[in-house]
């Protein structure tokens, strides 16, 4: 099958009340663009006082790289181990130091290592429960 169109994936991040710290905690880790939107900047006086400062919609966008989040005021979110956020980093300095920040008190699971396809790579769980895998092409993928 041809493609005709380009496809980018974009992880969306759901949180139960933290999203702000978690939006900010991004922003430090990755750079870039953050633009966020609180329930009471959407909802404006409609919105219950509990909700308002919760984040409706955040986008963090640098380059290619894009990561929105929310929080979910009608119900409890949950950290499930299904998604993974992949991020293909332009340096090893780059690597080292998202890897490092995105750890802290998060759990590693993967500790930064070479693999068989050429690249620096590793993985995690990071405070909010979200698990990152993160990497640094070294040399050409090994066919």
């Amino acid at each position: 099958m041809a493609e005709t169109t380009s496809t980018r994936v974009t992880p969306y991040l759901f949180f139960g009340g933290n999203g702000r710290e978690a939006a900010s905690a991004y922003h430090d880790v990755f750079g870039g663009k953050l633009e966020l939107m609180t329930y009471g900047d959407m909802k404006g006086d409609a919105c219950p006082v509990a909700e308002r400062e919760q984040v409706a919609h955040a986008c963090l966008s640098r380059g290619g790289f894009v990561l929105m989040l929310s929080d979910r005021p009608d119900g409890p979110t949950q950290a499930g181990n299904n998604v993974f956020v992949s991020v293909e980093c332009g340096s090893l300095a780059e690597l080292e130091q998202q890897f490092a920040a995105l750890s802290e008190g998060g759990q590693v699971k993967h500790a930064l290592h070479d693999t068989f396809w050429g690249a620096r790579f590793g993985t995690l769980t990071d405070r909010f429960g979200v698990h990152w895998m993160l990497q640094h092409q070294l040399a050409p993928p090994v066919e």
